[in-house]
């Protein structure tokens, strides 16, 4: 995601693949900040989709697991030195509960967990689809401003600007649009038709908020003639 990111900033192409600051990236890095001082360049904007990602349900359980495995790890470590290794079992080493524990405590208590709305098919489709600013690593309800509650541009296509609970948690707890999707990284996509020499192409690609910056945007119900 750091990759993603910083060939998005400093529109570099590098492999994804890559995890480590290159001579190259660390030459642009300075050369972006010194264009901030001089104002040649504007500050990212937090609110910005192409600077917030979303947190999978597979990616938190993950996290919680790994708490897990390594409360077990201490406990294997506290057990290997009192008892014989040599004639130790690894049933007398190893006990899951510590991960176990973990993930039960992770679906019964965090604040990111609920019980499905299961009232009708449209309710249980519309509850998968919901995206939270709330929660570990996110915001708090008191913390949260108007700017982080309000409908930025970028949510055109990708968070529905109407579905959003009245009260404390208003802007915080959205709904993806129908065709948006979640890309590997966390970013929301939203669906386009290419426009090549002035006609319309039938096939459509999802592009994220900071993909779309590099292109011109048209409204999608804007009048097309019957040669596209």
């Amino acid at each position: 995601v750091g990759r993603v990111k910083m060939n998005s900033r400093l529109n570099l192409e590098c492999s994804d693949k890559i995890t480590i600051l290159r001579n190259d990236d660390i030459l642009e890095i300075i050369k972006k900040m010194l264009e901030l001082r001089d104002g040649k360049d504007e500050v990212d904007d937090i609110d910005h989709l192409g600077n917030r990602r979303v947190r999978s349900v597979g990616e938190l359980v993950e996290n919680q697991a790994r708490i897990g495995v390594y409360r077990m790890e201490r406990a294997i470590k506290e057990k290997m030195t009192t008892l014989d290794i040599e004639s130790a079992m690894p049933q007398d080493l190893i006990n899951a509960k510590p991960l176990t524990i973990s993930l039960k405590d992770f679906f019964a208590t965090s604040q990111l967990s609920q019980f499905m709305d299961q009232t009708n098919p449209l309710s249980e489709i519309t509850h998968k689809r919901r995206v939270s600013a709330l929660g570990p690593g996110g915001l708090t309800r008191e913390r949260a401003g108007f700017e982080v509650r309000d409908v930025h541009p970028t949510h055109y296509g990708r968070i529905c600007p109407i579905e959003t609970p009245e009260g404390p948690n208003i802007g915080l707890i959205n709904s993806l649009s129908t065709y948006s999707k979640i890309n590997k990284y966390g970013f929301i996509e939203s669906p386009y038709k290419k426009v090549k020499n002035a006609v319309v192409e039938n096939a459509i690609e999802y592009l994220s908020a900071m993909e779309e910056t590099k292109f011109t945007i048209a409204q999608a119900n804007s009048k097309v003639d019957k040669n596209g």
